[in-house]
């Protein structure tokens, strides 16, 4: 079983070598030309200097100091604004998360070394077609002779490139630069150490933050061999560059490589996508469940009592997928909606959804601390210690829907595995990080706005509570397109995006054999700056 699992990270690497062997080595970009104006001082590094590995990195380390286990929280969209939205609501406005208001304050931890700190989200491209490896309908290469630009607004793909790898890229990549590049990520740097790893999330386990740990792609769309299809059809040649397929000779999908990353733990959803046929490569004809098995992962699919069963077992890393697509919520939707007095005198209560997984015992608490036992049972976790990514992925999903319940209870659920992990973990010798990739629109009003759409909650100290929204479901745009028509009003919402983090653990000065895993954390992720950027 060793010798096939050194197989397939030998495969796995070659397939990234040969995946961009073809993409024509490009000369280094130049500064971009500025007006002689004195308005402006521009002083950030250009587009060829982030686009650098490890370019991301903005102010030198502070202290030498290491810790043999990582566990980083994201909750994706998780701005200021999102986490004071849900802790209003659930806790009131004098109340307290016990997981994301204890991360990084030295008081609650009795830690002086807990702390906090920001860093920018920006991108260096909006899409691929700012890219070297950029396509076309059919998905064949078109290259961008002039590749990478500074974008303002990310997405979680760029965002989570870029602290997986220490390397700013362009939206809607995976793990490679703005020349298509593969970028060594995190996974892959824990695995050099001999350490255990693990990937849990409460979205499709394909999607952004989690597919940065465990693949390298020029499209994150690319979910399967057959695209982002059921199985039923196949679409990968408007989702992937084809250049990337295993039948063409590439490193493959995303979810083919998460099975040559090979990771000890990954829980997550996305189960109908494993569903697709492999359409190239020694698996050609199988579905890449049957792949998953023949490789010898222990494999869930959709069955909470299933994946809480799961022990550690040598050589058999697990693959627990607990839903076709992304998790449902734990809380019902509400809709954020028109100006109306009504909704001031019938505030919203939110409800608990019926299909929420954490009633069968997968809420993102209950993954986690299955991820947490697995990894600490697991030799390579105990000898030399674990890395844990855990993402609160619908805080972000619900935001942009303009579901004020549904961001809420998303992030309610972040903070109680936040909450179980900071009480059993060792913190003399675990980094807990918690994070955002971008912030959202979500904003308190004290009234309702005019020309915006909005929730009006009651909160937890019987008080009302305007969220107003920038992003809203489809029929609600619809409405808001007839308003501003009706009465002839022009506004232009700004995209929000920043990034929050906080940073809690007490470290030991005793193990210098980490220094390559926490070299490579503070390159990409070690020191958080967070910027407000927008466009209007």
């Amino acid at each position: 079983m060793e010798e096939r699992r050194n197989m397939s990270k030998h495969k796995a690497l070659k397939g990234a070598i040969a995946a961009v062997a073809s993409v024509a080595t490009l000369g280094a970009l130049a500064a971009p030309a500025l007006a002689a104006d004195t308005t402006y001082s521009p002083n950030g590094k250009s587009v060829a200097e982030l686009a650098q590995h490890g370019g991301a990195q903005r102010i030198a380390a502070i202290g030498n100091k290491k810790a043999k286990n990582v566990v980083l929280f994201i909750g994706d969209g998780m701005g200021d604004s999102e986490i004071t939205v849900a802790r209003d609501y659930l806790k009131g406005a004098n109340g307290h998360f016990d997981g994301l208001d204890a991360v990084g304050q030295p008081s609650a931890l009795g830690d002086v070394q807990a702390g906090t700190g920001q860093y920018t989200t920006f991108s260096v491209g909006n899409g691929s077609k700012d890219s070297a490896v950029g396509k076309d309908g059919d998905g064949k290469l078109v290259a961008n002779p002039n590749p990478g630009k500074l974008t303002p607004v990310t997405d979680s793909s760029a965002s989570g490139s870029s602290w997986a790898t220490g390397t700013k890229t362009y939206n809607n990549a995976v793990d490679v630069d703005i020349y298509g590049n593969p970028q060594l990520n995190l996974f892959e740097l824990a695995n050099a150490a001999g350490k255990a790893t693990g990937n849990v999330t409460t979205a499709e386990i394909q999607d952004a933050t989690p597919a940065v740990l465990e693949s390298h792609s020029s499209e994150r769309a690319c979910y399967g061999p057959q695209g982002k299809t059921d199985g039923t059809s196949n679409n990968a040649s408007k989702q992937c560059l084809i250049n990337q397929l295993k039948e063409n000779g590439g490193i493959g999908s995303i979810s083919e490589q998460l099975l040559d990353t090979r990771a000890d733990v990954t829980i997550g959803g996305g189960s109908k996508y494993f569903r697709q046929t492999v359409q190239g490569g020694e698996y050609k004809g199988k579905t890449v469940w049957e792949q998953a098995k023949e490789m010898g992962f222990q494999t869930v699919e959709n069955d909470p009592a299933a994946m809480n069963a799961l022990q550690y077992k040598d050589g058999q890393p697990v693959l627990a997928l607990m839903s076709d697509g992304n998790m449902p919520t734990k809380f019902n939707p509400s809709k954020a909606t028109a100006k109306d007095p009504a909704k001031d005198a019938n505030p919203t209560v939110c409800t608990p959804n019926a299909d929420w997984l954490g009633n069968q015992g997968s809420s993102l608490k209950d993954m986690t601390k299955k991820a947490l036992d697995l990894l600490n049972a697991n030799p390579n976790g105990q000898k030399n210690g674990f890395f844990l990514q855990v993402e609160g992925a619908s805080i972000d999903k619900q935001d942009h829907a303009g579901n004020a319940c549904g961001q809420i209870g998303e992030t309610d659920d972040f903070d109680q595995a936040i909450a179980y992990a900071m009480q059993n973990v060792d913190l003399s010798n675990t980094l807990v990080i918690v994070a955002a990739d971008h912030a959202h629109t979500s904003q308190i009003l004290n009234a309702q706005p005019a020309y915006a759409l909005s929730t009006v909650l009651k909160t937890a100290d019987g008080n009302n509570m305007v969220v107003s929204y920038g992003t809203a479901q489809e029929d609600s745009r619809h409405r808001r397109r007839l308003q501003r028509r009706r009465h002839g009003a022009h506004r232009h919402p700004a995209a929000y995006r920043g990034f929050r983090s906080w940073r809690a653990a007490r470290h030991r000065p005793d193990r210098p054999d980490r220094q390559l895993l926490h070299d490579r954390r503070r390159s990409g992720t070690g020191h958080f700056h967070r910027i407000a950027e927008g466009t209007v």
